[in-house]
């Protein structure tokens, strides 16, 4: 049974966050492996070497030596230091508590731009960053960050010498079945990588605030704790996605079943940082359960595909439209459920089957956007119309 995704915010839960690592008053770290001690070696290699992973096109092929060497060198090293004590959840990559954490990120301009995962630097004090093979350390201002999409924009002030931007590539043309390159630092081994292929597309992750980000890639190239913000690259080495979260299936480490952030995201996030120091998304406000014929034969329900709204936030734009929530508990398969709220069947007169495809209408659409939203109450069938409005924050 599908369950309900929520578009109001919520406790951190879903996927594994691939990202910091925490050090626990440091040497638990060094005694687990998982950060090089002074002089150990600076790089490890998880990956073929000689294997083309591309058939090249009308260019020779691309082996990931060769990309991991083009590339390699505009991958940041990125420690965030924070004063209280690390929380238990910290160690598995989510903000608070305190510590040194470690993630990836990569150079993206001439400026001295790096982008990463808002996780990795979140409620940090202090935020340093090593630039490819180097081991000179930069601080790093936070230029603005968007928890939404889990992005964080720093800079950091290098010499051009040790800048490295790396070449964005375009996510919307990705398939299934691409291969991919992975760089970044798990569990503080700095610049390893691992290589793999696109598993699927078009996936929703949440990000640590609750809300859902969509059109994310899912890959199984090795990604585990400490990868969060570092690249994934294709073939022509061009930067597809930013290494976000894993799914780890009950354990700690990769199982083959990664996610990034499209690149197509990445840009816009960037663009409204640089231009604003913040970043408005669309909100509606609601949560919602899709709608599959055994549900609605179960609930004796008058369609058989759409969206139950569940919840429905205070003073929020479906509220203000009308939107009318469930007010009688119930429960299938031992899930909680509420019943009696309004069906969503289509948004701008396109049918709607499934929770997934509102938040998607949402997500492309922006703060100010009117939408119509066909519902079924009861017997009847109305058409709403909803003025979204920016997400709190």
């Amino acid at each position: 049974m599908a369950r309900a995704r929520e578009l109001v915010a919520r406790p951190f839960g879903a996927a594994l966050l691939g990202g910091a690592v925490v050090a626990l008053f440091g040497w638990l770290a060094l005694s687990a492996g998982w950060v090089k001690a002074e002089g150990e070696p600076a790089t490890t290699v998880a990956a073929p070497l000689s294997t083309p992973i591309a058939d090249g096109g009308e260019g020779p092929a691309n082996t990931v030596n060769q990309i991991y060497q083009r590339d390699g060198r505009g991958v940041a090293f990125v420690a965030a230091e924070r004063s209280a004590p690390p929380s238990p959840l910290e160690l598995f990559g989510a903000p608070g508590g305190g510590g040194t954490s470690t993630g990836s990120g990569f150079v993206i301009d001439e400026d001295g731009h790096v982008l990463t995962n808002n996780h990795v630097v979140a409620g940090a004090g202090e935020i340093t960053v090593k630039l490819g093979d180097s081991e000179d350390s930069y601080e790093a201002r936070v230029v603005g960050t968007d928890p939404a999409t889990d992005l964080a924009l720093l800079e950091v002030d290098a010499p051009a010498e040790q800048l490295h931007p790396l070449p964005l590539g375009d996510s919307s043309g990705v398939e299934v079945g691409d291969p991919v390159v992975a760089i970044g630092n798990p569990f503080g081994l700095d610049r390893t990588v691992t290589s793999g292929i696109v598993s699927a597309l078009q996936r929703q992750i949440e990000a640590p605030n609750g809300f859902s980000i969509s059109d994310v890639i899912q890959t199984d190239a090795a990604i585990n704790p400490g990868n969060s913000g570092g690249p994934l690259i294709d073939a022509a080495g061009e930067v597809i996605g930013v290494n976000s979260q894993i799914e780890t299936g009950g354990g700690s480490g990769n199982v083959g079943i990664g996610f990034a952030i499209p690149i197509d995201t990445a840009r816009e996030v960037v663009e409204q940082l640089l231009e604003d120091g913040k970043v408005e998304h669309a909100f509606l406000g609601i949560s919602g359960l899709t709608i599959e014929p055994p549900i609605a034969e179960a609930l004796n329900l008058p369609v058989d595909s759409g969206v139950l709204v569940q919840e429905i936030a205070e003073d929020s734009p479906a509220a203000q439209a009308g939107l009318e929530a469930g007010d009688t508990a119930a429960t299938i398969d031992g899930a909680p459920v509420r019943l009696g709220g309004d069906i969503i069947t289509a948004i701008e007169g396109r049918r709607i089957s499934s929770m997934e495809e509102v938040v998607d209408a949402i997500n492309g659409a922006d703060p100010g956007d009117e939408l119509e939203l066909t519902v079924r109450r009861g017997e009847d069938t109305e058409v709403l119309t909803v003025t979204l409005r920016d997400r709190p924050r």
